[in-house]
């Protein structure tokens, strides 16, 4: 599509995986990125996963799929899934979705 796309790094600190996504996420970009959470999921088990959305500056409806398929996964694996430093746009597809009646999301400050 753009120039501009979803892009995605990982750092771990004992059982807390984090990815730090930034970019855009829609859904071109949504599939490789799903991809790539759980290859790493896999590979660690950690006991907590991290999406750290700071970075992130645009997120469409294929966002959630992606979550939700890494809260199924790690609720698999007993573990638990946390999205963070969510910007406002991001934010607001979260918010009509309802996904934070499941998943523990939380804005920058």
């Amino acid at each position: 599509m753009g120039s501009e796309s979803v892009k995605v790094s990982t750092t771990q600190s004992g059982g807390r995986l984090t990815f730090h996504i930034a970019g855009e996420l829609d859904h071109h970009g949504a599939g490789a990125l799903m991809g790539r959470i759980e290859e790493r999921i896999e590979a660690l088990t950690p006991r907590d996963c991290v999406l750290d959305m700071r970075e992130l500056t645009f997120m469409d409806s294929s966002g959630i799929a992606v979550i939700m398929r890494a809260y199924r996964r790690m609720n698999a694996l007993g573990g638990r899934l946390f999205v963070e430093n969510v910007q406002s746009q991001p934010l607001r597809v979260l918010d009509a979705s309802g996904i934070d009646r499941m998943v523990n999301i939380s804005t920058s400050t």
